[in-house]
């Protein structure tokens, strides 16, 4: 059976995404995508790829997401989707690279400092 692949990745979140050919199902971790997301911004955020490249009714997408929350998730699906659509069609990539799909979000929180409150914010100072 055909299949392309796509690892995406955003803050702690990693998809394995696998496109086969289909009607344009989505399946994340064994769940329908629309159960998976609750909320509208994240369907539209993980079917970007497919409508860019108007492959939305020509794919099944199966999916296995893993870490952080759900925002990281979508962009990690998002991600994962554009590298398999590449994977499928290289001819995908100038307008996946134009929309900004291919690009790897690097940005992570940022750790705690000792002897501060937070990574940046400090304890109030006081002169007496």
């Amino acid at each position: 059976m055909e299949q392309y692949y796509g690892t995406g990745r955003r803050k702690r979140s990693v998809a394995r995404v696998f496109l086969r050919p289909g009607s344009g199902k989505i399946i994340i971790n064994k769940r329908d995508f629309t159960e998976f997301f609750k909320r509208d911004i994240y369907k539209i955020v993980v079917k970007e790829p497919l409508e860019i490249t108007e492959q939305a009714d020509n794919f099944d997408v199966f999916a296995t997401v893993k870490g952080g929350g759900t925002t990281g998730q979508a962009g990690a699906l998002r991600h994962g989707l554009a590298r398999a659509l590449v994977n499928f069609n290289e001819e995908n990539r100038p307008a996946l690279r134009k929309a900004g799909m291919l690009t790897r979000d690097a940005r992570e929180v940022e750790r705690k400092k000792y002897g501060l409150k937070g990574a940046r914010a400090r304890f109030q100072f006081s002169k007496r």
